[in-house]
Protein backbone atom coordinates (compact mmCIF):
# COMPACT_ATOMS: atom_id res chain seq x y z
CA UNK A 1 0.00 0.00 0.00
CA UNK A 2 3.20 2.52 0.64
CA UNK A 3 3.58 2.72 -3.14
CA UNK A 4 0.40 4.11 -3.88
CA UNK A 5 1.80 7.83 -2.37
CA UNK A 6 0.12 11.29 -3.42
CA UNK A 7 1.22 13.03 -6.61
CA UNK A 8 1.19 16.76 -5.63
CA UNK A 9 2.87 19.00 -8.40
CA UNK A 10 1.63 21.64 -10.85
CA UNK A 11 -1.27 19.25 -12.49
CA UNK A 12 -2.68 19.05 -9.10
CA UNK A 13 -4.70 22.06 -8.45
CA UNK A 14 -8.15 22.44 -6.93
CA UNK A 15 -10.82 24.75 -9.61
CA UNK A 16 -11.81 27.32 -6.81
CA UNK A 17 -8.09 28.85 -6.59
CA UNK A 18 -7.57 29.48 -9.80
CA UNK A 19 -11.09 29.79 -11.26
CA UNK A 20 -10.28 33.41 -11.38
CA UNK A 21 -7.19 33.51 -12.57
CA UNK A 22 -6.26 34.51 -16.13
CA UNK A 23 -2.56 33.02 -16.25
CA UNK A 24 -4.30 30.07 -18.18
CA UNK A 25 -6.39 31.87 -20.65
CA UNK A 26 -4.00 33.12 -24.16
CA UNK A 27 -5.90 36.10 -25.57
CA UNK A 28 -4.87 36.11 -29.65
CA UNK A 29 -3.75 39.57 -30.54
CA UNK A 30 -4.36 40.98 -33.74
CA UNK A 31 -1.16 39.82 -35.41
CA UNK A 32 -2.08 36.32 -34.52
CA UNK A 33 -5.49 37.34 -35.79
CA UNK A 34 -4.10 37.92 -39.40
CA UNK A 35 -1.82 35.43 -39.48
CA UNK A 36 -4.54 32.83 -38.83
CA UNK A 37 -6.61 34.99 -41.79
CA UNK A 38 -3.77 35.02 -44.29
CA UNK A 39 -2.67 31.29 -43.89
CA UNK A 40 -6.31 30.12 -44.29
CA UNK A 41 -6.29 32.06 -47.01
CA UNK A 42 -2.97 31.37 -48.81
CA UNK A 43 -4.23 27.25 -48.11
CA UNK A 44 -7.82 27.87 -49.93
CA UNK A 45 -5.73 29.52 -53.05
CA UNK A 46 -3.02 26.31 -53.47
CA UNK A 47 -6.44 24.48 -53.04
CA UNK A 48 -5.17 22.77 -50.33
CA UNK A 49 -7.14 19.84 -48.41
CA UNK A 50 -6.98 18.72 -44.40
CA UNK A 51 -4.11 16.01 -45.03
CA UNK A 52 -2.28 18.39 -47.40
CA UNK A 53 -1.39 21.11 -44.66
CA UNK A 54 1.61 20.98 -42.59
CA UNK A 55 3.88 24.19 -40.56
CA UNK A 56 5.47 25.27 -44.09
CA UNK A 57 2.30 25.76 -46.05
CA UNK A 58 0.09 27.21 -43.05
CA UNK A 59 2.87 29.11 -41.87
CA UNK A 60 1.90 31.36 -38.44
CA UNK A 61 5.41 32.62 -37.60
CA UNK A 62 4.13 34.30 -34.64
CA UNK A 63 1.59 32.81 -33.48
CA UNK A 64 3.43 29.28 -34.39
CA UNK A 65 5.98 29.13 -31.15
CA UNK A 66 3.27 30.87 -28.78
CA UNK A 67 1.23 27.58 -29.57
CA UNK A 68 4.08 25.51 -29.18
CA UNK A 69 5.06 26.88 -25.87
CA UNK A 70 1.96 26.07 -24.66
CA UNK A 71 2.82 22.12 -24.59
CA UNK A 72 4.73 23.09 -21.67
CA UNK A 73 1.98 24.17 -19.82
CA UNK A 74 -0.24 21.53 -20.92
CA UNK A 75 2.25 18.27 -20.14
CA UNK A 76 4.24 19.85 -17.60
CA UNK A 77 2.34 21.95 -16.15
CA UNK A 78 -1.40 22.34 -15.05
CA UNK A 79 -2.55 20.28 -18.11
CA UNK A 80 -4.91 22.93 -19.67
CA UNK A 81 -5.32 26.43 -21.53
CA UNK A 82 -7.62 28.14 -22.83
CA UNK A 83 -7.41 30.11 -25.99
CA UNK A 84 -9.73 32.98 -26.93
CA UNK A 85 -9.69 35.15 -30.04
CA UNK A 86 -9.77 32.48 -33.23
CA UNK A 87 -11.75 34.21 -35.91
CA UNK A 88 -14.69 32.25 -36.68
CA UNK A 89 -17.11 34.89 -37.30
CA UNK A 90 -17.97 35.34 -41.31
CA UNK A 91 -16.85 32.09 -42.20
CA UNK A 92 -18.00 28.60 -43.75
CA UNK A 93 -17.85 25.89 -41.87
CA UNK A 94 -15.02 23.82 -43.96
CA UNK A 95 -12.80 27.49 -43.53
CA UNK A 96 -13.15 27.02 -39.78
CA UNK A 97 -12.51 23.04 -40.17
CA UNK A 98 -9.00 24.09 -42.20
CA UNK A 99 -7.80 26.64 -39.88
CA UNK A 100 -8.52 24.79 -36.86
CA UNK A 101 -6.64 21.72 -38.63
CA UNK A 102 -3.46 24.31 -39.40
CA UNK A 103 -3.75 25.60 -36.35
CA UNK A 104 -3.58 22.32 -34.59
CA UNK A 105 -0.39 20.84 -36.28
CA UNK A 106 1.72 23.48 -34.04
CA UNK A 107 0.72 21.24 -31.03
CA UNK A 108 0.50 17.55 -32.57
CA UNK A 109 -0.49 14.95 -34.84
CA UNK A 110 -4.15 15.04 -35.43
CA UNK A 111 -5.32 11.35 -34.19
CA UNK A 112 -8.25 9.82 -36.26
CA UNK A 113 -11.80 9.68 -34.43
CA UNK A 114 -14.62 7.45 -33.87
CA UNK A 115 -14.90 4.01 -33.71
CA UNK A 116 -13.67 3.09 -37.47
CA UNK A 117 -10.83 5.66 -37.16
CA UNK A 118 -11.41 7.33 -40.20
CA UNK A 119 -12.94 10.89 -38.83
CA UNK A 120 -9.94 13.39 -38.85
CA UNK A 121 -12.39 15.84 -36.49
CA UNK A 122 -16.44 15.52 -34.73
CA UNK A 123 -18.62 18.30 -34.31
CA UNK A 124 -20.34 18.39 -31.12
CA UNK A 125 -23.24 19.37 -31.57
CA UNK A 126 -26.78 17.98 -31.33
CA UNK A 127 -28.02 15.53 -33.65
CA UNK A 128 -30.88 14.12 -32.14
CA UNK A 129 -28.66 10.54 -30.93
CA UNK A 130 -30.17 8.40 -28.41
CA UNK A 131 -27.81 8.75 -25.65
CA UNK A 132 -28.11 5.30 -24.54
CA UNK A 133 -27.59 3.88 -27.80
CA UNK A 134 -24.44 2.58 -29.19
CA UNK A 135 -23.74 0.35 -26.72
CA UNK A 136 -25.30 2.08 -23.54
CA UNK A 137 -23.13 5.19 -24.29
CA UNK A 138 -24.25 6.81 -27.11
CA UNK A 139 -22.54 9.23 -29.64
CA UNK A 140 -21.55 11.72 -27.01
CA UNK A 141 -20.65 14.45 -29.41
CA UNK A 142 -24.67 14.09 -31.22
CA UNK A 143 -26.96 14.43 -28.12
CA UNK A 144 -27.63 17.81 -25.90
CA UNK A 145 -27.64 15.65 -22.52
CA UNK A 146 -25.12 16.07 -19.77
CA UNK A 147 -21.88 13.88 -19.45
CA UNK A 148 -20.36 12.42 -16.84
CA UNK A 149 -16.37 12.74 -16.22
CA UNK A 150 -14.43 10.80 -18.21
CA UNK A 151 -10.98 11.64 -20.73
CA UNK A 152 -10.69 11.21 -24.47
CA UNK A 153 -8.42 8.84 -26.45
CA UNK A 154 -5.90 11.01 -27.84
CA UNK A 155 -2.94 13.08 -25.63
CA UNK A 156 -5.03 16.49 -26.14
CA UNK A 157 -8.50 17.04 -26.58
CA UNK A 158 -9.03 20.76 -28.44
CA UNK A 159 -12.89 21.92 -28.66
CA UNK A 160 -12.93 24.96 -30.50
CA UNK A 161 -16.55 27.06 -30.16
CA UNK A 162 -17.88 28.35 -32.93
CA UNK A 163 -21.61 28.83 -31.44
CA UNK A 164 -22.71 28.50 -27.23
CA UNK A 165 -26.04 26.92 -26.60
CA UNK A 166 -28.62 29.29 -25.68
CA UNK A 167 -28.68 27.98 -21.99
CA UNK A 168 -26.25 25.39 -20.59
CA UNK A 169 -23.54 23.08 -21.77
CA UNK A 170 -20.81 24.58 -18.99
CA UNK A 171 -17.46 22.09 -19.52
CA UNK A 172 -15.81 21.35 -15.80
CA UNK A 173 -12.98 20.05 -15.84
CA UNK A 174 -11.11 18.62 -12.97
CA UNK A 175 -7.58 17.65 -12.10
CA UNK A 176 -6.80 13.72 -12.27
CA UNK A 177 -4.04 14.27 -9.70
CA UNK A 178 -5.79 16.47 -6.80
CA UNK A 179 -8.49 13.03 -7.69
CA UNK A 180 -6.37 10.80 -7.12
CA UNK A 181 -4.63 12.55 -3.98
CA UNK A 182 -7.59 12.88 -2.53
CA UNK A 183 -8.65 9.14 -2.53
CA UNK A 184 -4.58 8.46 -1.41
CA UNK A 185 -5.42 10.03 1.69
CA UNK A 186 -9.51 9.42 2.12
CA UNK A 187 -10.00 5.93 0.63
CA UNK A 188 -6.42 4.28 0.94
CA UNK A 189 -8.60 0.57 0.44
CA UNK A 190 -9.67 1.95 -3.24
CA UNK A 191 -6.46 3.20 -4.71
CA UNK A 192 -5.12 -0.36 -5.20
CA UNK A 193 -7.79 -1.17 -7.22
CA UNK A 194 -7.48 2.25 -9.29
CA UNK A 195 -4.01 1.01 -10.84
CA UNK A 196 -4.66 -2.06 -11.88
CA UNK A 197 -6.19 -2.77 -15.19
CA UNK A 198 -9.94 -2.27 -16.32
CA UNK A 199 -11.54 -3.61 -19.39
CA UNK A 200 -13.02 -0.81 -21.21
CA UNK A 201 -15.22 -1.03 -25.04
CA UNK A 202 -13.90 0.30 -27.86
CA UNK A 203 -17.23 -0.25 -29.55
CA UNK A 204 -15.72 -1.91 -33.30
CA UNK A 205 -18.87 -4.38 -32.90
CA UNK A 206 -18.56 -7.56 -31.12
CA UNK A 207 -15.43 -8.88 -31.69
CA UNK A 208 -12.26 -9.26 -29.09
CA UNK A 209 -10.29 -5.70 -31.13
CA UNK A 210 -13.35 -4.00 -29.43
CA UNK A 211 -12.49 -4.92 -25.78
CA UNK A 212 -9.17 -3.92 -24.06
CA UNK A 213 -7.54 -3.53 -20.93
CA UNK A 214 -5.84 -0.13 -19.15
CA UNK A 215 -5.60 1.43 -16.00
CA UNK A 216 -7.45 4.40 -14.19
CA UNK A 217 -4.32 5.73 -12.96
CA UNK A 218 -0.15 4.80 -13.47
CA UNK A 219 2.74 6.39 -12.60
CA UNK A 220 5.86 6.10 -14.33
CA UNK A 221 9.64 5.55 -13.12
CA UNK A 222 9.67 10.02 -12.82
CA UNK A 223 6.27 9.55 -10.73
CA UNK A 224 4.21 10.96 -13.11
CA UNK A 225 0.53 10.30 -13.09
CA UNK A 226 -1.36 9.22 -15.92
CA UNK A 227 -4.91 8.68 -15.62
CA UNK A 228 -7.68 6.99 -17.92
CA UNK A 229 -11.32 7.37 -17.11
CA UNK A 230 -14.49 6.47 -19.08
CA UNK A 231 -17.13 5.03 -17.23
CA UNK A 232 -19.24 4.31 -20.19
CA UNK A 233 -16.33 2.39 -21.55
CA UNK A 234 -15.86 0.14 -18.53
CA UNK A 235 -19.92 -0.47 -18.03
CA UNK A 236 -20.73 -0.97 -21.53
CA UNK A 237 -17.26 -3.52 -21.53
CA UNK A 238 -19.07 -6.42 -20.00
CA UNK A 239 -20.94 -6.99 -23.33
CA UNK A 240 -17.63 -9.27 -24.50
CA UNK A 241 -17.60 -12.57 -24.11
CA UNK A 242 -15.03 -12.89 -22.25
CA UNK A 243 -15.61 -9.83 -19.64
CA UNK A 244 -16.30 -10.26 -16.30
CA UNK A 245 -18.98 -8.03 -14.67
CA UNK A 246 -17.65 -5.36 -12.60
CA UNK A 247 -16.71 -6.00 -8.81
CA UNK A 248 -18.27 -4.37 -6.01
CA UNK A 249 -14.90 -3.06 -4.99
CA UNK A 250 -14.38 -1.42 -9.20
CA UNK A 251 -18.33 -0.03 -8.70
CA UNK A 252 -17.31 1.59 -5.54
CA UNK A 253 -14.39 2.73 -6.94
CA UNK A 254 -15.51 4.36 -9.73
CA UNK A 255 -18.86 5.89 -7.10
CA UNK A 256 -15.52 7.27 -5.41
CA UNK A 257 -14.31 9.34 -8.23
CA UNK A 258 -17.39 10.39 -9.73
CA UNK A 259 -18.10 11.75 -5.92
CA UNK A 260 -14.94 13.85 -6.03
CA UNK A 261 -15.32 15.20 -9.47
CA UNK A 262 -19.32 16.32 -8.58
CA UNK A 263 -17.29 18.33 -5.64
CA UNK A 264 -17.40 21.99 -6.28
CA UNK A 265 -13.94 21.80 -4.55
CA UNK A 266 -12.11 20.56 -7.35
CA UNK A 267 -14.04 21.62 -10.40
CA UNK A 268 -13.30 24.43 -12.89
CA UNK A 269 -16.07 25.92 -15.02
CA UNK A 270 -15.62 27.58 -18.42
CA UNK A 271 -18.58 28.48 -20.60
CA UNK A 272 -17.71 28.91 -24.02
CA UNK A 273 -17.53 31.80 -26.41
CA UNK A 274 -17.26 31.90 -30.30
CA UNK A 275 -13.88 31.27 -31.12
CA UNK A 276 -12.62 30.15 -27.93
CA UNK A 277 -10.12 26.79 -27.98
CA UNK A 278 -10.40 24.55 -24.60
CA UNK A 279 -7.07 22.18 -24.85
CA UNK A 280 -6.79 19.46 -22.07
CA UNK A 281 -4.00 17.04 -21.42
CA UNK A 282 -6.01 13.65 -21.32
CA UNK A 283 -3.56 12.21 -19.23
CA UNK A 284 -3.68 14.77 -16.60
CA UNK A 285 -7.47 16.49 -16.97
CA UNK A 286 -11.02 14.43 -16.70
CA UNK A 287 -13.93 16.54 -17.96
CA UNK A 288 -17.73 16.38 -18.55
CA UNK A 289 -20.26 19.03 -19.66
CA UNK A 290 -23.51 20.05 -18.47
CA UNK A 291 -26.67 19.60 -20.48
CA UNK A 292 -27.81 22.33 -22.94
CA UNK A 293 -30.88 23.51 -24.99
CA UNK A 294 -30.43 25.10 -28.66
CA UNK A 295 -31.95 28.13 -29.65
CA UNK A 296 -34.89 27.67 -31.97
CA UNK A 297 -32.57 28.82 -35.27
CA UNK A 298 -31.21 25.83 -36.49
CA UNK A 299 -28.71 28.60 -37.62
CA UNK A 300 -27.73 29.43 -33.99
CA UNK A 301 -27.34 25.74 -32.64
CA UNK A 302 -24.52 25.15 -30.58
CA UNK A 303 -21.57 23.55 -32.37
CA UNK A 304 -17.96 22.70 -30.91
CA UNK A 305 -15.17 20.86 -33.24
CA UNK A 306 -12.94 18.50 -31.62
CA UNK A 307 -9.45 17.98 -32.57
CA UNK A 308 -7.93 14.59 -30.90
CA UNK A 309 -4.11 15.17 -31.22
CA UNK A 310 -1.47 13.40 -30.35
CA UNK A 311 2.42 15.10 -28.94
CA UNK A 312 4.96 14.09 -31.35
CA UNK A 313 7.53 13.27 -28.41
CA UNK A 314 8.38 11.13 -25.77
CA UNK A 315 6.05 11.61 -22.81
CA UNK A 316 7.39 8.86 -20.67
CA UNK A 317 3.95 7.05 -20.72
CA UNK A 318 3.98 3.82 -18.50
CA UNK A 319 3.88 0.30 -20.69
CA UNK A 320 0.07 0.20 -19.54
CA UNK A 321 -1.04 3.28 -20.80
CA UNK A 322 -0.18 2.71 -24.13
CA UNK A 323 -3.49 1.34 -25.65
CA UNK A 324 -5.86 3.33 -24.14
CA UNK A 325 -8.55 5.12 -25.09
CA UNK A 326 -10.64 4.03 -28.25
CA UNK A 327 -8.16 4.70 -30.71
CA UNK A 328 -4.22 4.21 -29.45
CA UNK A 329 -1.96 6.97 -29.95
CA UNK A 330 0.41 4.90 -32.18
CA UNK A 331 -2.14 5.32 -35.00
CA UNK A 332 -1.24 8.90 -34.97
CA UNK A 333 2.35 7.49 -36.63
CA UNK A 334 0.85 5.16 -38.99
CA UNK A 335 0.28 7.37 -41.16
Amino acid sequence: MERFREIGGASCWRGPDIQDRTDWILELDDRHVEELRRALEAAEADGLDFLDLNRRNFALPALGPVLESLLDELIDGRGFKLVRGVPVEGLAERQIELMYWGLGLYLGIPLPQGAEGTDLFAHVRDEGVDRHANYGGGLLNKHHGALPFHTDSSDIVGLLCIRPAMRGGTSTIVSAAAVHDEIVRTRPDLIGAMYEPWWFDRKRGEGPDSFARCPIFAVNGDRKLFSFYGPDLFKTATRGEHVPELSDRQIEAMATIDEINASEEFQLHMNFRSGEIQLLNNYAIMHSRTAYEDYPDPALKRDLIRLWLTVDGDLGLPPEMAERGLTARSVAFAR
